[in-house]
């Protein structure tokens, strides 16, 4: 299958989302485009064409893409010369001919209306056409009124504003031509509170809220340019969720590209706050458009990016696309996987801590404590070197605990099961309270996303917009106790899970194993 049939399986019935036919009516031609192929967008700003504009024209004609373009705005709707103003047309074709004063670059258009033609140089009845030797006149000039016409490229880049090339093979401004490319797909969300974290310029620190995307652009050793130099096109788009999704207003959209380095390539962490304030993005002139894609092409060396989508303002929530088309490259979200490590200086940290009097003591009486008992400690410790904190944890929250961290299942702790509880207790409240900006002694989703990246695990944010339902207040405000629970299931069930696989993809268990771990935990 080639890479255009790939992307009309995959996206040639992409009308049906708009509800109707006729929300198709409504749109930009660039968005028609792609529904229709499923290729990618390439705008060309007219007025500031490279320099080799008709060679791009040519590419884009041999490769077969679909071009559109459009006129600028105005108060008279059908100008003098003919065009419609604020009109999109259709470019259907290109020729160099030869004139009595050297050669002249034509383009061919179509106004979609079948009717109402260009009436400057080149058009059907224009003088310009005597300059042609016969046999060129015959097989280019046509004397009908069916919307189509000629114009010289200099007018063209004259009259209308934007060129729109929905490319079906995203090579065609690297001049590769016949090289197979590849591309990948990932679909995400901005979520108010969670990953909708804005811009980096216009807000705060939360930019790093956003969903994060790995990029590996690996060398390819039969490229005619230099192995330092890839061609990599990444796309963003933007899906409303309202049924009719023409007629609701584009978001402001854009992206960040970064170049990490080797400390941040080995983890599927999302990258933290203090990473985009000492580090600039390989787009240093970001733009954002109001429009359902934007799309850069890059030439970039081998090597491990993060792409960073956003919105222009914070808390604007919307689904996306991200595409990126490349020769050789792998695409993964940052953040997708569980891992917990408990570092060795924060064992040592905390070593000192754990066999404290009181324990002793407290074990000497009772080798192994039940749920109540549990409760009794923890709501009457003394939380030494910490900053004032109300604890309450309930017989509820105290059951769960010990269920999570019970492995021999007999109802009670040991002094050692206990040993590791009290040592991540303590790293949790650390955690806890300096996420906890606002000093509520609870946790907004924001913080909350926060907190668990401090404590070196990486989860979705799916996982974690779902863990502040599960055990948030109606207003997804997190306590300690419930953070608690929180971050012990996920570290349990982590491990578990790591134990049990033997290829990291899946587990096999019999149902009363699968009972025991999802009842008992």
């Amino acid at each position: 299958m080639t890479m255009s049939e790939e992307y009309l399986s995959e996206y040639g019935q992409s009308w049906r989302l708009y509800g109707s036919y006729e929300d198709l009516q409504i749109g930009q031609v660039s968005e028609a485009l792609v529904d229709f192929t499923g290729g990618v967008n390439t705008r060309i700003k007219l007025a500031e064409a490279p320099p080799d504009l008709w060679g791009i024209l040519t590419r884009a004609t041999y490769s077969r893409s679909l071009m559109g373009c459009q006129t600028h705005l105005g108060t008279t709707k059908v100008l003098k010369n003919g065009l419609v103003a604020g009109h999109a047309y259709t470019v259907i074709g290109i020729r160099k001919v030869t004139c009595q004063y050297g050669p002249e670059n034509l383009v061919r258009l179509r106004n979609p209306w079948g009717k109402i033609e260009w009436k400057g140089d080149w058009s059907d009845s224009s003088y310009k056409w005597e300059l042609l030797s016969p046999k060129e006149k015959i097989l280019l000039r046509k004397k009908k009124e069916d919307g189509e016409f000629w114009m010289s490229l200099r007018d063209f880049k004259i009259h209308f504003v934007d060129l729109m090339i929905c490319k079906l093979t995203p090579d065609l401004m690297s001049q590769e031509d016949g090289k197979k490319w590849m591309y990948s797909l990932k679909s995400g969300r901005w979520v108010k509170g969670s990953t909708a974290g804005g811009s980096l310029g216009f807000c705060n620190g939360n930019f790093w809220m956003n969903p994060q995307y790995w990029l590996n652009v690996l060398p390819v050793e039969d490229s005619k340019k230099n192995l330092n130099s890839c061609n990599v096109v990444i796309s963003l788009m933007q899906k409303h969720s309202s049924k009719h999704r023409n007629r609701a207003p584009h978001l402001f959209i854009g992206f960040l590209l970064y170049k990490v380095h080797l400390q941040y390539q080995e983890s599927n962490r999302k990258l933290p706050p203090a990473f985009f304030t000492r580090h600039q993005p390989v787009n240093k002139h970001q733009v954002f458009l109001d429009e359902r894609e934007v799309t850069h092409d890059f030439h970039l060396e081998p090597g491990v990016y993060v792409i960073v989508p956003s919105t222009l303002e914070p808390q604007q929530e919307s689904e996306f696309i991200l595409r990126v088309f490349s020769r050789k490259h792998v695409l993964r979200e940052m953040g997708g996987n569980t891992s917990f490590i408990l570092s060795k200086e924060i064992v040592d940290k905390y070593e000192g801590k754990i066999w404290e009097d009181f324990f002793t003591r407290h074990f000497e009486q009772n080798p192994e404590i039940n749920a109540v008992q549990l409760q009794k400690i923890l709501n009457n410790i003394s939380w030494r070197n910490f900053q004032s904190f109300r604890l309450n944890f309930s017989l509820d929250s105290c059951q769960g605990i010990l269920a999570l961290l019970d492995l021999n299942a007999t109802g009670t702790l040991s002094i050692q099961e206990f040993r590791v509880l009290w040592k991540r207790l303590l790293f949790y409240l650390e955690v806890f309270q300096k996420g906890d900006t606002s000093r509520s002694g609870k946790l907004d989703l924001v913080e909350l996303h926060a907190a668990v990246q401090e404590t070196g695990i990486s989860l979705s944010n799916e996982i974690c917009n779902l863990m502040a339902i599960r055990y948030g207040d109606p207003d997804l405000q997190i306590s300690f106790e419930s953070f608690v629970c929180f971050m012990l299931r996920v570290e349990i069930m982590g491990e578990a899970f790591r134990n049990l696989t033997q290829d990291g993809k899946g587990i096999y268990l019999r149902e009363s194993e699968w009972m025991m771990m999802t009842l008992y935990s």
